[in-house]
C-alpha cells in the first residue's frame, strides 16, 4: 500500500509550457497542410477521403479488440507439458467434473521442495484441499487430499510429481469422508475408543488407513505362554508395528502397501496409551424384548465379567450343542470362553432371562481384515428366535464398524444357521471344505432389517482354531 503523499503526481510549470507549444505547432502544421491541399482543384475530395479513411480504421480497430478481448496475453502462455493436452482433449464441460485422491511422496528436507509440488499440482489445475507433513531422519513425507479435474490419469500426476522432486509417490482415489480434517477425526477416534474398549482395533484401522491388525494373546487357550511381547514403547519397522495390548499380548499392525511413519506410530501409541489408562469397560445399554410366548429376554453387551455365568451356560448344554459350536471336544468348550469374551478380539452380545440367567451368547469377531459371526443358545431355548435377533443385531455392529463382509462356519446339516443367514437379506457366497460350510455375507450400504419373530435360527456355529 503507498499513502496519499507519495501517490500524489508533482506538479511541474516545464510541461505545461512544453504542452502548450506542442498544440500551437500541431495547429500550425494542419493549418499549412490544409491550406496546401485546399487551394488544388482536387483538395477537398482528399480531404474527405482522408476523413473517411481515418473513420474506417478506426472502427476496425474497435471491432477487432472486442473480438479477441478474451484471448490471454502472450505470456501467460507457459509450457504445460502434457497437462493441457490431457486436460483440453476432454473439453470445457468434462474438466468441471472433479475426483477426490489421497496421494503420499517423500520429498527433501530442502526450503522450495513444498513449493515444488504445489506448482506442479496447479499447473494441473488440481486444488489441495488438506495436507500433512511426516518429518522423517533423511526428507518428509508429504500427504495430501487433492480434488483434480477427472480426465487427468494418476500414473501422469504421479509422473509429474516424480519430475518436481517427489519420491516414492503413492495415490489412491478418496472419498468424501476423507474431507473430515486429521484432528477431528483423531478425536473422534479417541472418544470411541474411550467408550468402548472392542472399538480399539477398528480405530487403529480407520487412523492408519488399509491394514492388517492382528491381537495375539499372551496366553494360550490352553493357559500357555505363546511368547508374544513388545516393549512399552512398541516397535517400528517399516510396515509393521507392533504395540503392547493393555490386556497382555500384542498388538501387530501390517501395511505391506506403504512403510509407516514415525508420526502415525506416536498416534497410534498414543491410541493404545489411552486405553490402556481408561481399563476394561463395556457400554452397558440393555434392550428388553418379548418372545412370541410372551417371555421377556435382554439383551446386552457382555465381557470377561460374564465368564462364570458363560461356563454356567456351558454346563446345562448337551454335547450335540457344544460340539456345532465349537467343532472340537466338548471338555474343550471352556477354554475358549476367555478369547471370546474379551472386547480386544471383537463384541459379544448376551441373553439373559428374567430372572437374570444367561442362555446365548452372540460373537462378531476380528479375524484380521475379514470379520466372523457365531452364535450360540442354550437347549431349552432353541427355536424361539433368539438366534435370528442375535444375528441381526451382530450384523448392525459390523456395518456400524465399516466391515464389508461377516462370514458363519457351521455344518451343512444346520438348516437353522442357514435359514438365520438367509433371513438378513443380503448377498451370499456358500463354500463347502470338507463337510464345513462357510457362508459370507457382503454387507449392503442399508441397514440390516430385525427379523420377525418366526424366522428362527438354529443357535449354533462353528468356530475357526
Amino acid at each position: 500500500m503507498t499513502s496519499a503523499k507519495s501517490a500524489r503526481r508533482p506538479h511541474h510549470w516545464r510541461r505545461d509550457l512544453i504542452e502548450l507549444a506542442a498544440l500551437f505547432t500541431a495547429v500550425a502544421v494542419a493549418d499549412a497542410v490544409a491550406n496546401l491541399i485546399g487551394h488544388t482543384p482536387d483538395g477537398p475530395y482528399l480531404l474527405v477521403a482522408s476523413a473517411v479513411a481515418l473513420a474506417a480504421t478506426a472502427a476496425f480497430h474497435t471491432w477487432w479488440a472486442r473480438r479477441h478481448s478474451h484471448a490471454p496475453p502472450p505470456d501467460a502462455d507457459t509450457d504445460t507439458g502434457g497437462a493441457d493436452g490431457a486436460l483440453a482433449s476432454a473439453g470445457v464441460e468434462e474438466e468441471l467434473e472433479t475426483v477426490l485422491w489421497r496421494m503420499r511422496t517423500t520429498v527433501r528436507d530442502t526450503p522450495g521442495s513444498l513449493a515444488a509440488l504445489c506448482v506442479a499440482l496447479a499447473r494441473y489445475r488440481i486444488d489441495i484441499l488438506t495436507l500433512q507433513t511426516h518429518p522423517l531422519a533423511e526428507g518428509t513425507v508429504d500427504e495430501f487430499l487433492l480434488r483434480a479435474p477427472a480426465a487427468l490419469p494418476a500414473q501422469q500426476l504421479t509422473r509429474e510429481i516424480s519430475a518436481a522432486g517427489g519420491s516414492a509417490t503413492w495415490i489412491e482415489r478418496a472419498d468424501a469422508h476423507d474431507l473430515v480434517d486429521t484432528p477431528t477425526r483423531v478425536l473422534g477416534l479417541a472418544t470411541r475408543t474411550a467408550l468402548d474398549a472392542a472399538e480399539l482395533p477398528l480405530a487403529l484401522r480407520q487412523l492408519l488407513g488399509r491394514c492388517t491388525i492382528h491381537s495375539l494373546p499372551a496366553l494360550s487357550i490352553t493357559g500357555r505362554p505363546t511368547g508374544e511381547s513388545a516393549p512399552v514403547e512398541g516397535v517400528l519397522e517399516e510396515t509393521v508395528m507392533r504395540l503392547r495390548d493393555p490386556s497382555g499380548g500384542v498388538i501387530t499392525v501390517e501395511r505391506p502397501y506403504l512403510p509407516f511413519t514415525p508420526t502415525e506410530f506416536a498416534r497410534a501409541r498414543a491410541l493404545v496409551e489411552l486405553d490402556a489408562r481408561l481399563g476394561p469397560r463395556v457400554p452397558r445399554s440393555e434392550d428388553i424384548l418379548t418372545l412370541p410366548e410372551g417371555n421377556e429376554i435382554t439383551v446386552r453387551r457382555a465381557d470377561r465379567s460374564d465368564l462364570a455365568a458363560a461356563r454356567a451356560m456351558h454346563d446345562r448344554c448337551s454335547d450335540h450343542t457344544l460340539g456345532l459350536r465349537y467343532h472340537g471336544p466338548v471338555r474343550d468348550a471352556d477354554r475358549y470362553l476367555d478369547h471370546l469374551l474379551s472386547p480386544r478380539f471383537g463384541r459379544t452380545l448376551a441373553v439373559q432371562t428374567a430372572s437374570g440367567r444367561l442362555v446365548a451368547l452372540g460373537h462378531l469377531l476380528w479375524d484380521g481384515d475379514e470379520t466372523e459371526v457365531a452364535l450360540m443358545v442354550e437347549d431349552d431355548w432353541q427355536r424361539r428366535g433368539i438366534g435370528s435377533e442375535l444375528l441381526s443385531r451382530l450384523v448392525a455392529l459390523a456395518v456400524e464398524a465399516g466391515c464389508e463382509s461377516v462370514y458363519a462356519v457351521t455344518q451343512a446339516h444346520n438348516t437353522g444357521m442357514v435359514a438365520a443367514m438367509r433371513a438378513l437379506s443380503l448377498p451370499l457366497d456358500y463354500q463347502i471344505e470338507e463337510g464345513t460350510l462357510v457362508i459370507t455375507a457382503r454387507l449392503a450400504a442399508s441397514p440390516v432389517p430385525s427379523p420377525a419373530p418366526h424366522e428362527q435360527a438354529d443357535q449354533t456355529s462353528q468356530v475357526r482354531r
